[in-house]
């Protein structure tokens, strides 16, 4: 596990599942705290203040885990602070 004391769940979700991001949001926000992304055209592509789970992005140099391991220590904070609704970005690389 990447951050002990925090539960974590992975959705791997194909580009061939059938799964859109608003469906994807509709059923984690009956399940789980947050939804933490990559999905950098998140904020665009969906109306976020019609779900009640705040969303967080992670912008690291790729989406691989090295390179988002390091947003750790500010992702929990920004969860402590999270507001359903509303995009908020963890990290800065562009």
């Amino acid at each position: 596990m990447i951050w002990s004391g925090t539960r974590f769940q992975l959705f791997r979700v194909a580009v061939g599942a059938g799964i859109k991001n608003g469906d994807l949001l509709a059923l984690a926000e009956k399940e789980f705290d947050a939804f933490i992304t990559v999905n950098r055209k998140i904020g665009t592509q969906q109306d976020l203040t019609k779900f009640r789970i705040p969303v967080l992005l992670l912008r690291a140099r790729t989406n691989r885990l090295e390179d988002i391991r390091p947003l750790t220590p500010e992702l929990l904070k920004t969860l402590d602070h999270a507001t359903a609704g509303v995009l908020k970005t963890v990290g800065g690389s562009r």
